[in-house]
């Protein structure tokens, strides 16, 4: 037996607030979807940007990495602007230059060797010097003597306020004979100019009007 509210059976008031009910879950459900939906999408575009930007910051850094062979060793470099390792660069290049002209040994070709070596550093006052000791029979004598010379830095000195660069170069130079070592004071001073980089002359400088300032007898010890 149905009965009746308001001339509606109580049966159809009680199937409509069940569905009713059910409407409302449904509508409920689909925001909750909707919602879980919304934060996954912004939480996938945050993932891939994210993605994106570790990306192409592995590519910068990757593009920024130099590999360099070196006496037949692989070495990594950086890649920035020449301006920031400016003064590294040129004091390197001043202390190659010295240690090639300046270390000699018993050894024509030893000679030979690293005299062409700190001839591609430097322009024809350099190569000036080297006549003048060759001409005055130098090099022979260290053949001869059974001489060997070595030079250790002790500092350089650059202004990079004017171009081209003025160095002075500060170091100790030992000469050592078969009766005795002799140590001696080396300042020379020149300037630096950019050039071509190459195989020879890795730096990008080249010496130009070197001179020696002093280089008198510090020490002598006899054996």
């Amino acid at each position: 037996m149905n009965l009746y509210i308001n001339n509606i059976p109580q049966e159809w008031i009680v199937r409509g607030g069940i569905m009713f009910r059910k409407m409302r879950n449904i509508e409920t459900a689909f925001q909750h979807v909707r919602g879980f939906t919304i934060v996954l999408t912004v939480g996938y575009f945050i993932t891939i940007g994210y993605i994106v930007y570790q990306t192409r910051s592995l590519i910068t850094t990757i593009q920024n990495r130099l590999y360099i062979l070196y006496n037949g060793k692989v070495l990594e470099a950086t890649a920035t602007d020449r301006k920031d390792n400016l003064a590294v660069e040129a004091r390197d290049h001043v202390k190659t230059f010295h240690q090639y002209f300046f270390t000699l040994a018993p050894d024509d070709k030893v000679i030979q060797g690293n005299l062409a070596k700190a001839l591609y550093l430097a322009d024809g006052s350099a190569k000036k010097e080297y006549d003048n000791l060759s001409e005055n029979g130098y090099y022979a004598n260290i053949i001869a003597g059974n001489v060997s010379q070595q030079v250790q830095t002790d500092s350089v000195s650059i202004d990079l306020r004017s171009y081209p660069y003025h160095f002075r170069f500060f170091g100790t130079q030992t000469i050592i004979r078969t009766t005795s070592t002799v140590t001696r004071s080396l300042v020379t001073e020149g300037e630096l100019r950019s050039v071509s980089r190459s195989d020879n002359n890795p730096h990008g400088f080249l010496i130009q009007r070197w001179i020696t300032l002093d280089n008198k007898d510090l020490k002598i010890v006899n054996h």
